[in-house]
């Protein structure tokens, strides 16, 4: 009988479950799972993902300078200490790959994105979950929980599922203070959403152990197209190329987030609506009784007051075609995590709420 086995911690990881874009004999659907931007992607970028449709036939280029200079040139960076990949998940993975392993303990906070999880675990590390205080990110707790054997910490800022941000002095006393062997992850999966906040960028420009993710795939609409990159010290950046597929991204996604990132009246149109609509609907729902916490992202997290009443909750939802996302997993199962959508969707989804907890009261 063949003993053929996978690396150590690869079957402890359960299959991602993304959010469902479907309800059984219902037409009318309106998706709010998975945090996607409604308005979808600009004109611009649909023209040139179009004109890249012409050379399929071509291999991509290796080095992806163009959509690497635009991003530097968009956020003041150095083009050379950034690295593009498949969603911001792809460079997540890398890390995980180039600095931990086999006894290795990678460091991930109570309510953080599934993906540093099960990143760490494919590399066959350790991942250890640290708590957080009022759904915020704990510096305090994650150093406490720093041993010997710890190679990466990752950070949402702002946080998924729970919108919530920790400050720039907390995360640069978290990068003073965390071991030397111990590289600090930034991803700002969420950062355009927070008005001047640069995503970790100054913090990496003035520290050699932290690097920054960041994504496509939510303020600028490109979901579909999962492009992602990443920023950090020259060393580190190395490294990550020397593991990176030489065509990780296709043309067409390449021309297109470039397309995506120039036209800035578009995506500055979208961030202005979700922080309109975001203030809208958390006003409204902390109006029926909710505990809604203030959101730094593209959606809030609304908590009831048990498990029963978000499933009831959820279930009304979805009888009027409206998807939202449950984040049990996530250690909420009381709450329901609901994407910002266009101004009929909001006032949709605040109606039926609306309607359902007077039902329950």
């Amino acid at each position: 009988m063949s003993d053929i086995k996978p690396q150590p911690g690869i079957l402890e990881i359960a299959p991602y479950q993304g959010g469902a874009s479907k309800i059984e004999g219902v037409s009318d659907v309106v998706k709010l799972s998975s945090n996607e931007n409604p308005f979808g992607p600009s004109d611009k970028a649909m023209d040139a993902f179009r004109r890249a449709s012409h050379d399929l036939h071509r291999y991509p280029n290796t080095h992806h300078t163009s959509l690497r200079t635009a991003i530097a040139d968009q956020h003041g960076l150095d083009v050379d200490r950034i690295i593009c990949g498949v969603g911001s998940d792809e460079i997540i993975a890398f890390l995980c790959q180039a600095y931990a392993g086999v006894g290795d303990e990678v460091i991930y906070t109570e309510h953080g994105f599934s993906m540093y999880r099960i990143s760490a675990l494919a590399a066959g590390a350790t991942p250890v979950m640290v708590g957080e205080t009022d759904r915020v990110v704990d510096v305090d707790k994650i150093l406490a929980g720093c041993t010997r054997r710890t190679r990466l910490v990752f950070i949402a800022n702002p946080g998924n599922p729970t919108g919530t941000m920790v400050n720039a002095s907390e995360l640069k006393r978290l990068a003073d203070s965390l071991p030397g062997k111990v590289l600090l992850v930034l991803d700002g999966a969420y950062a355009e959403f927070e008005d001047g906040y640069d995503g970790g960028a100054s913090l990496v420009d003035s520290h050699d152990n932290v690097v920054m993710t960041r994504t496509f795939s939510k303020a600028y609409g490109l979901g579909g197209l999962r492009v992602g990159w990443g920023y950090g010290p020259a060393k580190v950046i190395d490294v990550l190329n020397r593991i990176r597929g030489p065509f990780n991204l296709s043309e067409p996604q390449l021309a297109t987030a470039e397309a995506a990132l120039r036209d800035r009246d578009h995506v500055e149109r979208c961030i202005r609506e979700n922080d309109r609509l975001r203030v809208w609907l958390r006003e409204s729902l902390t109006g029926h009784g909710l505990d809604v916490d203030e959101s730094h992202a593209n959606f809030l997290l609304v908590r009831f007051a048990d498990e029963t009443e978000a499933v009831a909750c959820d279930e009304a939802l979805k009888a009027e075609g409206l998807i939202v996302r449950r984040v049990g997993g996530y250690g909420f199962p009381e709450a329901l995590r609901i994407t910002v959508g266009d101004e009929s969707a909001c006032r949709r989804v605040a109606h039926v709420i609306g309607r359902f907890r007077g039902a329950v009261e």
